[in-house]
C-alpha cells in the first residue's frame, strides 16, 4: 500500500456507523475529521434492514441541533438502537425521551434531589470513597483500573442518591454490567435484557417501600410526588431511577478509565497536573472532552429543517456525534492535544439544551475526585497491557485496563525511614 493511500482521509460514504466494529478498526479523529470536511451533514444510507438517517459532525451544527426542541423531539427514541427501530418503550415516561412540559415537571422535581445542598453528604463521600479505592490499589501494585477501581466510583455515589442499602449495591454493579453489551459482539441480548428487568423490578420494589417511608433521596421523591395533582406513574418513578444508574454509571466510569489511560501516555500533562500548574477542575474537564463517553445523541425530525445545504425531512431520523463535535478544529485550538489546562473548554460531553444531561454536575464530580486522588495519592502510573475496548457505537470506553500504580510516599513514611 502507497504512503498516499495510507494517508487518504476515509470516504464517509463507506463507513457503516450502525457497526460496533467500525470503532475499532479506525483513527476516530481521522474518521470524524473526514465527516465534518467533506459531509457535515451527512445521509447514512440504510443498512441491514434499518432505515438511513443524518450524521452531524460539526459542533455548531450539533448544538443548533440539542437547542431546537421544537423541530427536533426525543420521544422516538435518543440513541441508534431505539431510534433505528421506531421508538423506545421508556419514552414519555422516561426524562431523557420526554418532551414538552412532562419533561419540565419530571426535570424540575428531579432538579430538586440534585441542589447542592441535598448533595454535599454525597460529594463528601465521593472524596472519601475514591480515595480508599485508589489507596486499595496502590497497596495491591497491579490492579485492572476499570474493574478495581472505575466499576465501584459511580454506583455508590447512585447509591447514596437514592439510599439503597449497602449491601445490594454489589448486585447493582453486576447486573448494571450485563445490561450494556460490555466485552464483544456475542454477549447476548436476553442476558441484558433480564439483567435490566432485574434492576427495574428492584427499583420497582424500592419506590414501595418509600411511598410509606419517604426520606429524602431521589427515589422518595419521586415516590411521593405529584404533577397536576397526580403521582408519577409507576413507569416514570422506575424508569427515571434505572435512568440514573445507567447514565451515571457506565459513563462516568468510561471517563474515569479513560483519564487515566490519557494520563499515562502523556506524561507532560501528567507532570503539570501533579505540579499543581492546572486546577483539577480544567483537568476535569479536558478529561471529559477528551474520552466523551457517550458518543453520540439523536433526534427524529417533527418537520422539514433544512441544515448546511442539506433538508431534513419530517420523520427522519438525526445522529448528533458528540465523538466529533468535540474535536472540532472551528471551536477547539489543536484538539487532538491532550492539555490539561485547555481554555475555554465549552465541549458537548453532557448534551446541550433542555436534555441536558441531568448528572453533569455529579459527572465533573467523579472524574474530579478521581483526578485529585492521583494527583495526591499517586506518582506513577505504568499500563500493563492493552485496555481491552467495549464493543458498542454508542459507549466509548474499555472494559479491562491492567495498570500498575506506584505511591507517593506518606510524609510519616517518609520520615520514618529517615
Amino acid at each position: 500500500m502507497t504512503t498516499e493511500a495510507l494517508l487518504a482521509p476515509p470516504d464517509p460514504r463507506a463507513v457503516d456507523l450502525t457497526d460496533p466494529r467500525t470503532f475499532h478498526d479506525v483513527d476516530p479523529h481521522a474518521l470524524w475529521r473526514a465527516f465534518r470536511e467533506q459531509s457535515p451533514v451527512h445521509w447514512h444510507p440504510p443498512t441491514g434492514g434499518t432505515p438511513g438517517f443524518w450524521v452531524v459532525s460539526r459542533y455548531e451544527d450539533a448544538v443548533a441541533v440539542y437547542r431546537d426542541n421544537k423541530r427536533f423531539t426525543s420521544e422516538k427514541g435518543n440513541v441508534l438502537a431505539t431510534l433505528l427501530q421506531g421508538g423506545d418503550s421508556a419514552a414519555g415516561k422516561m426524562l431523557a425521551v420526554t418532551d414538552g412540559p412532562r419533561h419540565r415537571a419530571i426535570r424540575n422535581l428531579m432538579l430538586k434531589s440534585f441542589a447542592p445542598r441535598v448533595l454535599q453528604p454525597v460529594v463528601d463521600g465521593v472524596h472519601r470513597h475514591t480515595r480508599d479505592l485508589v489507596a486499595r490499589a496502590l497497596r495491591a501494585g497491579d490492579v485492572d483500573f476499570a474493574a478495581d477501581v472505575a466499576d465501584h466510583v459511580p454506583i455508590h455515589t447512585m447509591g447514596d442518591l437514592m439510599a439503597i442499602p449497602e449491601a445490594d449495591r454489589p448486585q447493582l454493579v453486576e447486573w448494571n454490567t450485563r445490561t450494556l453489551s460490555r466485552h464483544d459482539s456475542d454477549d447476548s441480548e436476553l442476558e441484558s435484557l433480564m439483567a435490566r428487568n432485574e434492576i427495574l423490578m428492584y427499583l420497582s420494589e424500592l419506590a414501595a417501600q418509600r411511598r410509606k417511608n419517604p426520606g429524602d433521596d431521589v427515589i422518595s421523591v419521586l415516590a411521593t410526588a405529584t404533577v397536576d395533582g397526580a403521582p408519577l406513574t409507576e413507569d416514570e418513578i422506575v424508569f427515571n431511577c434505572y435512568s440514573l444508574i445507567l447514565g451515571g454509571d457506565e459513563s462516568t466510569r468510561m471517563s474515569l478509565v479513560g483519564g487515566l489511560i490519557a494520563l499515562a501516555e502523556n506524561p507532560e500533562q501528567w507532570r503539570r497536573l501533579k505540579a499543581g500548574e492546572v486546577t483539577v477542575d480544567s483537568a476535569t474537564e479536558e478529561i471529559l472532552r477528551w474520552t466523551t463517553p457517550a458518543m453520540h445523541f439523536g433526534r427524529r425530525a417533527l418537520t422539514d429543517v433544512p441544515l448546511r445545504g442539506q433538508v431534513i425531512r419530517a420523520g427522519d431520523v438525526v445522529t448528533l456525534w458528540n465523538t466529533s463535535a468535540n474535536f472540532d478544529e472551528a471551536v477547539f485550538t489543536d484538539p487532538h492535544t491532550f492539555d490539561v489546562g485547555r481554555s475555554p473548554n465549552k465541549h458537548v460531553v453532557f448534551g446541550h439544551g433542555p436534555h441536558f444531561c441531568l448528572g453533569a454536575f455529579l459527572g465533573r464530580v467523579h472524574v474530579g475526585a478521581m483526578v485529585e486522588a492521583l494527583r495526591d495519592q499517586v506518582a506513577a502510573v505504568a499500563l500493563r497491557g492493552p485496555a481491552q475496548r467495549l464493543y458498542s457505537n454508542f459507549v466509548h470506553g474499555y472494559s479491562g485496563l491492567p495498570v500498575a500504580l506506584t505511591a507517593e510516599p506518606a510524609p510519616e513514611e517518609a520520615s520514618h525511614h529517615a
